[in-house]
């Protein structure tokens, strides 16, 4: 895909001079902060310690989390392009091994501790973490922190980023990239939902002068 293509347009399946398009252009301003949030992190002109590698295999991971096929099938085909079909294959197996529903943990002492709830505490597995490396590990790791138990977010899950060999200016980088994949996620799902409610309404307006004149016949 250019990357003089719109990223939302491209995952929400809207086309030139449909009512979605139409409406997202109305708000140009956050469209074009969107894909510049997008080319930012997937192909940036300055890419520093993190590598593509790393950003399209935890941008795999998370959307694979999020269980949207459209998202995940897009960063799944960049970080094939990679050609590292070992971490391709291991990403997809932690993708099955980590998804579980959320959100859960546990929120400081306080009121909002009645909102407490349980989970697993995930980990990649010893095999994978193999092929994957202690950075990239350490990444997914923190992804799936971010994604399913938020709450549970510490000094202490920074310190293991760090210990895994990661800057503090690589993990503003992972922590924005998973920032993003979110928002962008939410609205990729959104604007597919109404891109449905359109068609369906649309086939109903087709339908609809048969219908009346079945109703009107009384005929069954």
């Amino acid at each position: 895909m250019s990357t003089a293509t719109d990223v939302i347009d491209h995952l929400a399946g809207i086309a030139p001079g449909s009512h979605l398009h139409e409406i997202r252009t109305q708000r140009p301003q956050a469209r074009e902060n969107a894909q510049k949030s997008y080319l930012a992190l997937f192909a940036p002109e300055f890419p520093g310690d993190v590598t593509a590698l790393e950003r399209f295999a935890v941008a795999t991971f998370v959307a694979g989390l999020h269980r949207q096929s459209a998202v995940s099938d897009f960063y799944a085909t960049g970080l094939r392009g990679l050609r590292q079909p070992a971490i391709s294959d291991a990403v997809a197996a932690e993708i099955a091994r980590g998804a579980v529903e959320g959100p859960y943990g546990r929120y400081p002492q306080g009121p909002l501790s009645v909102e407490d709830k349980e989970g697993p505490d995930y980990g990649v597995s010893n095999e994978n973490a193999a092929l994957l490396g202690r950075r990239l590990t350490a990444a997914l790791q923190h992804a799936h922190l971010l994604v399913f138990r938020p709450r549970d977010a510490s000094p202490a899950a920074l310190q293991k980023l760090l210990d895994a060999g990661w800057s503090t200016t690589d993990i503003v980088t992972l922590s924005q990239l998973v920032s993003f994949l979110t928002f962008q996620i939410r609205v990729v799902a959104g604007l597919r939902t109404l891109a449905a409610a359109s068609r369906h309404e649309e086939t109903d307006t087709r339908h609809e002068p048969a219908l009346t004149g079945l109703l009107a016949s009384s005929t069954v």
